[in-house]
């Protein structure tokens, strides 16, 4: 937590240079010179060790291997340009062509950053230039210290977010970064459990960030199993597809030693950047944290072009591909990305989800949404979700909820069929900051004295009952959804009130409409679809007004109880086709219980769809147990029934899936008594009175 307060001179001065671009750049176009920049002289200082051993072995040969030039510069990364920053400035009336190419003497993967894929730097060199800007850019970061030595990986990433964050206001939940101590919470978590073989001498590891953003959660999940077993190989993979970020990001894992091939420019709903290896077998990862984006749409209008084809592409492969439980609904992406995480995990794989409120609810019991909890809930795969309090993240207020995930083999006996859910909101978890960050007002203290962050850890492993801890067999989240019904009685009348009723509410809308005859008669030309409707609406017309006719000449005080009865009435007055005399009797009846119960040929009781209601039933709820206690006794000829499967001809019981997590928590406060209200209320009156009596003496 130290490091997030010790960026400010850093931070103010690249803010300062950054004003050296106005009226040459808008402000939210600063980003596009300040972050490459910062990148170049971060990899610069990185660099500044070696840097004459690498220009002195290019200038020899200039065909040396690059794997010699990286074992020379000590990275996996090198620059063979005599320039440097603070070089550039002594040929001040070249130094466009110079900066060109002192860049271009990086490496390739730095080019790629710089020039390609990440953040297409040369044409602002080019305008800078042109504006003169580039010198006076050039030499006050050329003074700017981001040697690793004195400015560590870490405390750089908080640079690297905090420059992202005051250049990028604007930017949507959940993107760029997510707070350090969130991700430390989630890693710890992670580390916690089923993990004894991570101290294994040279052990493998693999971790994957499917929306990386700068880098911070894999950076943070790299030291902290680096602090467990120094002597692992961590691999970190990322994909990302906001090119600041991914360059920034990849700047960072090349500084780390990271293989540049494991960090890709692609948008995860598009790709699977790590399906394959070498040897044809998918990548799959021991880890895996995520702070996938919120509330962004994968289809319809509104999604980035070609991903909704993508995700359904991928939909289609079924089992073999990485959305196997379904699609959510189109305006968010959130579930489809969680997925992707668990389709990535090794058999003894773990995952660390950041959400907002919406994958836990949204949706009905047949939506994509629920189905893909109840997928997730019916194969065990979900071990606890974490709430965490509001105001914790840069650019959104709202609370956010930890989905930690893993196979079901590895789960602790314990685990096994249990789902825990820990309320982390209240003030014993989080602490107020002294100055806000954006819309950040909150931290979870990792302090000495007061480790908020232990404190959920704590939680989370002795898997107890308490105030902030519930834990529950999975089924408690899984409901189904029954149709129930009353009886078909209905009575039967033309009288004024049953002929509004067929005249108003829309029985007879598909023989004969005038709001539409009224709405296509304006169109200049008619298209041919509504065409072909106007002149059905405009042929049944006689046939309708004599249906009226007929109906008002034949008006009585008389209600039919017997269905058959008034059919057999009415047939006697209105000679129109069969369908229609279908709706004109619907229109004419009213739910009536004295009325004659309606049944089939064979006897059994039709029932009345207007009076459909959907009763939701806890999973392991009996049917007939809960219709005996919560529904007959206030509509006692209630009866359910199952959805009908026509082509199958199966009753269908549709199951699924909600966690409904703030009920669970819920705590009954008793309001304050009315008396006492009016009694403050009073006081507060009587001390304002008394405040401007005193002030008016005073004039």
């Amino acid at each position: 937590m130290k490091e997030t307060m010790n960026i400010n001179k850093e931070v103010a001065m690249v803010w300062s240079i950054a004003n050296k671009l106005r009226g040459v750049y808008k402000s939210d176009k600063y980003k596009d010179v300040i972050i490459p920049m910062v990148i170049i002289r971060r990899f610069e200082c990185a660099l500044a060790k070696t840097k004459n051993k690498v220009v002195e072995a290019y200038s020899k040969d200039k065909t040396i291997p690059e794997k010699i030039l990286c074992k020379l510069s000590g990275h996996s990364f090198y620059n063979t340009s005599k320039f440097d920053l603070k070089e550039l400035l002594n040929d001040s009336d070249h130094i466009s062509a110079n900066f060109k190419s002192y860049i271009n003497g990086f490496s390739t993967n730095v080019k790629t950053i710089l020039l390609k894929d990440g953040l297409d730097f040369e044409p602002d060199i080019d305008k800078m230039a042109k504006n003169n800007r580039l010198l006076g850019i050039i030499k006050e970061f050329s003074n700017l210290d981001l040697n690793p030595e004195t400015v560590n990986n870490h405390k750089m990433g908080y640079i690297f977010e905090d420059i992202i964050r005051r250049f990028s206001e604007n930017a949507e939940a959940g993107d760029h970064f997510t707070p350090r101590e969130v991700i430390k919470l989630m890693v710890k978590i992670l580390l916690s459990e089923s993990c004894d073989d991570l101290a294994t001498p040279g052990k493998t590891i693999t971790v994957l960030d499917a929306a990386c953003g700068t880098g911070g959660m894999l950076s943070t999940t790299r030291e902290s199993i680096m602090e467990l077993n120094p002597n692992a190989d961590v691999q970190l993979f990322g994909q990302e597809v906001n090119p600041e970020s991914y360059g920034i990001c990849l700047a960072d894992m090349l500084i780390k030693g990271q293989d540049a091939k494991n960090i890709r420019f692609q948008d995860t709903m598009k790709a699977d950047c790590f399906s394959a290896t070498l040897n044809d077998r998918e990548q799959k990862m021991r880890f895996v944290i995520m702070n996938p984006p919120f509330g962004q749409p994968w289809g319809g209008k509104d999604a980035a072009d070609g991903v909704e084809s993508a995700v359904k592409k991928e939909y289609e492969k079924g089992f073999k591909g990485r959305f196997v439980a379904g699609l959510p609904g189109t305006g968010d992406m959130q579930l489809l990305f969680m997925q992707h995480a668990i389709s990535k995990l090794d058999d003894n794989g773990r995952a660390a989800i950041i959400t907002n409120g919406s994958p836990l609810f949204s949706g009905g019991t047949s939506s994509g949404e629920s189905q893909i909890r109840r997928w997730m809930i019916e194969n065990d795969l979900i071990e606890a979700i974490i709430a965490l309090p509001t105001d914790l993240f840069y650019n959104t207020n709202i609370g956010i909820y930890v989905f930690i995930l893993s196979k079901p083999d590895i789960k602790l006996s314990k685990r096994k069929g249990k789902i825990q859910l820990i309320n982390a909101t209240d003030e014993n978890f989080w602490t107020p900051l002294r100055t806000s960050l954006g819309k950040k007002r909150k931290e979870i203290s990792d302090n000495r004295d007061n480790n908020q962050i232990k404190k959920i850890v704590d939680l989370y492993a002795e898997f107890k009952e308490n105030k902030y801890c519930k834990i529950f067999d999975k089924e408690e989240f899984l409901y189904r959804e029954y149709a129930v019904y009353q009886p078909l009685q209905r009575s039967y009348a033309i009288n004024d009130e049953r002929i509004e009723n067929l005249r108003n509410n829309g029985y007879l809308d598909n023989f004969y409409n005038q709001d539409k005859i009224d709405e296509y008669l304006l169109l200049d030309p008619i298209p041919t679809k509504q065409k072909k409707e106007l002149d059905k609406y405009l042929l049944n017309k006689n046939t309708y007004e004599s249906i009226f006719e007929i109906l008002e000449r034949n008006k009585s005080n008389k209600v039919y109880k017997k269905e058959r009865e008034f059919n057999d009435y009415i047939k006697t007055i209105l000679d129109i086709p069969k369908n229609i005399l279908e709706k004109v009797i619907d229109g004419l009846s009213m739910m009536d219980k004295t009325a004659e119960i309606h049944k089939d040929n064979k006897g059994n009781i039709i029932i009345d769809k207007q009076t459909k209601d959907t009763e939701i039933v806890k999973y392991t709820k009996d049917i007939d147990e809960y219709m005996k206690e919560e529904v007959l006794p206030h509509v006692p000829d209630a009866m359910y029934f199952f959805e009908e499967d026509t082509s199958a001809k199966k009753p269908i019981i549709k199951t699924g899936a909600e966690i409904p997590f703030t009920r669970y928590f819920y705590e009954y406060k008793e309001p304050k008594n009315s008396e006492k209200l009016e009694r403050e209320f009073l006081e507060l009156e009587a001390s304002l009175n008394k405040r401007i009596e005193d002030l008016f003496k005073e004039v």
